[in-house]
Parts: C-alpha cells; structure tokens; sequence
C-alpha cells in the first residue's frame, strides 16, 4: 500500500484532517435546523427582522465556519499529498539508481520515467481529493440519512429509490470503466516509448525517410490510448447528467409529496410545521446526495491511481540483482584477473562468454580486440559489475568483484563508455565529475584535457572551461564528446583505466596523440581497451583475442600474429604487410 510511506506527521494530519471533516460536516447539517426555524418564522403574522436575525446570524456563523474548516482541509490534504508523491518519488529516483542493467531492460527507460513522473501525479490528485472526498461523502451521506429518517416515510422512500438509481448507475459504470482505467497507464507506457525513441533516433528517422513509418508507429499507440481514454470518458460523461436528473425528480417527488401531505393536512399550523418540515428535508436530501455525487468523483480517479500506485510499489520493492560487499576500501594496484569466467544473460540460453581466464598486472595494458558480438563490451560489463557472472570470478587486487561495495569498487576505475555520454552543465562540471569532483580544481581538469587532446577546442569555446554543455553533449561533435569523455576518466587518478572502444569517433592524428599522451599519464596504472581498430592497441602488453565468447589467443601484437589466426585475419583487413611488422 504506498500509504505506508507516510511519516508519523503526516499520518497525524490525516486524523486532524478527519476531524475537521466531522466538524464540517455538522456544521453544514446545522444549517437546515435553522432554515426550519426561520421558516416557521416567516409564516407568522408579526415577526420583526430581529427576530428571523437571531436565527440567521447562527447560520452564517456555521456557514462561514464551514467554509474555515474547508480551506484548513484543503491545505492539509495538499501538503500530505506533495509530501508523499515527493517522498515516493525520490525513493524511485535512489532505487532506480541502484539497479543493474538487468533490472533497467525489464522495466524498459520510458515504463520508469512514466511511473517516477505520471504515475506519482495520479497517486499525489487521488490522496489530495481522497482526503477531503472519500472521508467526507460517507460521512456526509450517512449523518443526512439519519436526521431525516424520522420525518416521513414517503419522503424518505423516495431518497432510497434515489439512492438505489445511483449506486446501480455507479455499479454498471465501474463494471466497465474500471478494467479500462487499469489499461491507461501501460498504453501511456506505449506513448512514452514511442516518443523517446523518435526524439532519440531523429536523425537516422530523417535520413532514411522513414518519418511516415515512425508516424504510424506513434498513431499506433496514441489512438490505442485515445480510444481507451475516450471510452472511459464518454461512459464517465454519462455520470453527472443521470445524476442531475436524479437530483431534480428527487427534488420534485419531495415537493408532489409535501404538496399531498399538507393538502391533506387539518388546520394552518400543522400545514406550516408540514411545509417547514418539506423544506429542512429538502437541504437533507441534497446532502445525502452530494455525499454520492462526491463517491462519484473518487471514481474517476481511483482506478487510475491504484495501478500507478501498484506500478510504483513495483519499482520500490524491487531487489536489485546486484548487491553490495562488505570490501569498502583497501589498498590497491589495479590488478584485474578474470579466472573461468562463463556468462550468459539473465534469461538467455546460450554463453555470450565461455571460460575466460587471464591476468592483468599492475601498470600494463590490456586490449581485446574480435568480431562484433564476440563478447568484449561484456567483459567490460562484468569487470565494472554491471551484471555478476555466471560462473568462475572477477578479481580486482586479488578480491572478487562482488565482495566489493559497488563504490569502493567504482572508486578504483576511470571508465570510458563505447557512446560518449555528457550531461547538462560545463565542461568543468562533466570533466571532474563523480564522488571526488569537490577535491579537483581547474589545474587538475586543464591537464586531463590537454592530456585527452581537447585543450584546443575547449578554450576555443565561448566560456572556455565554463563553457555550457547542453544534455547529453549535443552542442559539441561526437570527437569532442569522447575526448571530454576521455577527460573525465584521466581527472579521477584511477588504479584502473577502461577504454571500451573509446577513439572510434577520433581521427587517426588524434588517436595517436591521445594514445601517446596517456602512455606517459597511465604508465603505472593498469588500462584495459576495448578496440576495433588494431592500429589502438598495437603496443598493449597483452592482446587478448575473442571469437564467439571464447579466447582464443593471448599475447603481444608479433606474437599473435604467428599463433593466432584469428588475430592475424583481423589485422590483415586493416594493416598492410609493413605496417603488420613494425
């Protein structure tokens, strides 16, 4: 029940809450004792206004009370409503951010952006009307009942024959309605998808003309949400006509009923005391309906905001794959072994990696290099703990990967992502970036660029190091992003570099001057690359060859050329013969 993340203080607010709904409702059931009374007034010969005054100056006192205790519940239930869409929504912001590769592809990135943002807004409107409405009409409806059950029984018949009407419309409706409420929030889902992948892919959309394809993808999904949303509407719709009607043929049958009891009434005061009595009954009534119309209102929203509740408690209780260690820090050489590895993903059934086994020392580097799809992104993956293995163990200075904390862990690499990634902010903030970014000044972030070969475009920019970065770096070139990617990792001083095929989007010159800067800058740290190009990883200390999730070669470049037929293939495509034995 997402109720339960509720504070003490609030929970507190709630019961205040109620009581000022009682005391609302009483004040409001007050008034048609006074309406009688005044009437009873103006049907006597004689009265002075002084007189209808002292009846009437009570009953703006209560009216105008009643309107105070409105607002202190308004503003209670919208505070206890923000606070707990703010509380619920953070608490899916920090889960989310402890959740693996695994747990993020079976959610999908629009489910979780639509559940962190629509969904809590559905939650935040049902407990902000919920308060004032879902307490108060039950309440409202059944004090009414009982301060006219004693009047008359026709008149009373007549409010249960409405009373029926309404809860039987309201049963036929919900019938229907509610399973199509459920529907809403996983078609928003569906829109959502759509959409983000439209915005992220609209250049490739534009290149291949495929804007047609991509409308009808999109009219898809919007018509599904469109006509589910246009049935719930339309039969909601229905609600409050019937409901007036209602309303007016109980008005009218209370007024053909007074009409036949006083007419059959003996003398003038039992006639007045008759149409007194029709008149207070009246105001009753209408309370006794008001209470239902107001259930009404609560459903139309809380079908809608029990799935969104039920969508967020899943995201909430969901345990991350992926747990902590109890290894918070010690020290540390960059060591890395990986010791009969096997892995496959998480509902897969074939390895995408087969017993992997070798050893990176303190200070060398390590490159992999194979076909794509052979499994080199994965052993990235596996080493920064984005899955676990399947089988066999990751060793980071002789400690399994999954004895680590995840920060402890993180702490000790510089990694750089195959897709350059840049967030809103300056090109000081993206560069010295992550838990240590308070302890790095502007000397620290000039040499990890210059080192990454961005200190000219850089300083070239409007702002220099100040300079705005727009979300995910897309007022600088895809070269720029992977250098001031590259900058990032060279500012933190890791014990272990990770270049997952990182100078794709840099042209040969640029390459080998960042290659050759960073041999000085990571000559005693240990530095993993993944490459495509061979020309990368020419001098690596050890070259690891992947074909189909399996290793097969280890060793430098001249090595392999001899041994590995593999590597030899792959480097005939791109070298020539020379080049091959520099």
């Amino acid at each position: 029940m997402i109720l339960k993340h509720l504070k003490a203080k609030e929970w507190a607010l709630m019961v205040a809450c109620t009581g000022f709904i009682v005391l609302q409702v009483w004040l409001d059931l007050e008034i048609p004792d006074y309406m009688y009374q005044i009437t009873k007034l103006l049907m006597q010969p004689g009265v002075t206004v002084e007189q209808i005054m002292a009846q009437g100056w009570p009953m703006l006192g209560l009216a105008l009370g009643s309107l105070g205790t409105a607002l202190v519940i308004g503003y209670i239930a919208a505070y206890v409503a923000t606070s707990l869409a703010k509380r619920v929504r953070a608490m899916q912001f920090h889960k989310v951010q402890s959740f693996s590769a695994n747990e993020i592809n079976k959610f999908s990135t629009a489910s979780l952006i639509t559940r962190a943002t629509n969904d809590v807004t559905q939650v935040q409107m049902a407990v902000a009307i919920g308060l004032q409405v879902i307490i108060k009409a039950p309440i409202m409806a059944g004090w009414a009942i009982i301060k006219i059950s004693g009047k008359s029984w026709q008149w009373t018949s007549a409010t249960a024959v409405a009373i029926i009407v309404m809860l039987t419309l309201i049963g036929v409706l919900m019938y229907f309605v509610v399973p199509r409420f459920k529907k809403i929030q996983w078609l928003t889902d569906d829109v959502n998808r759509n959409m983000r992948e439209n915005l992220k892919g609209i250049r490739v959309i534009r290149a291949f003309n495929a804007e047609m394809y991509q409308e009808k993808k999109f009219e898809k999904a919007n018509e599904e949400l469109t006509a589910n949303n246009l049935f719930t509407g339309r039969a909601m719709s229905l609600m409050m006509p019937v409901m007036t009607s209602v309303i007016g043929l109980l008005s009218l049958s209370i007024y053909w009923i007074g009409a036949l009891l006083i007419d059959a009434a003996v003398g003038i005061p039992a006639r007045i005391g008759l149409f007194s009595d029709m008149i207070v009954y009246i105001a009753y009534a209408m309370q006794v309906v008001m209470g239902f119309m107001m259930l009404v209102i609560v459903f139309f929203i809380l079908p809608r905001a029990i799935v969104s509740a039920r969508r967020i408690e899943e995201i909430i209780d969901t345990e991350p794959s992926i747990k902590d260690g109890t290894v918070a820090s010690g020290p540390g050489n960059g060591e890395i072994e990986f010791d009969k590895v096997c892995f496959k993903y998480p509902g897969a059934a074939d390895y995408v990696l087969k017993d992997i086994s070798f050893k990176a020392d303190h200070g060398e580097t390590i490159a992999f290099i194979g076909s794509t799809g052979s499994g080199k992104s994965t052993i990235v993956n596996l080493l920064l703990r984005s899955y676990d293995v399947t089988e066999g163990s990751v060793k980071v200075d002789g400690v399994d990967v999954r004895d680590y904390t995840q920060e402890a862990l993180h702490q000790k690499m510089g990694y750089v992502p195959q897709k350059a990634m840049l967030f809103s902010g300056t090109v000081f903030s993206n560069v010295a970036y992550g838990d240590m970014s308070s302890e790095r000044t502007e000397a620290d972030v000039r040499t990890a660029v210059a080192i990454a070969q961005g200190a000219e475009f850089v300083e070239g920019m409007k702002g220099g190091y100040y300079a705005s970065i727009a979300q995910g770096g897309t007022n600088v070139s895809g070269g720029q992003k992977q250098r001031l990617s590259i900058a990032r990792a060279v500012c933190r001083r890791p014990e272990i570099y990770i270049f997952d095929d990182s100078f794709s989007a840099l042209d040969y010159r640029t390459d080998r001057c960042l290659r050759s800067a960073l041999k000085k800058e990571t000559a005693d740290v240990t530095s993993v690359i993944v490459a495509q190009r061979v020309g990368t990883i020419l001098d690596a200390d050890k070259i690891v060859v992947l074909d189909n999730g399996s290793v097969v070669g280890i060793g430098k470049h001249h090595e392999l050329l001899d041994t590995c037929p593999v590597y030899r293939e792959i480097v005939e495509s791109q070298l020539t013969e020379e080049d091959m034995r520099r």
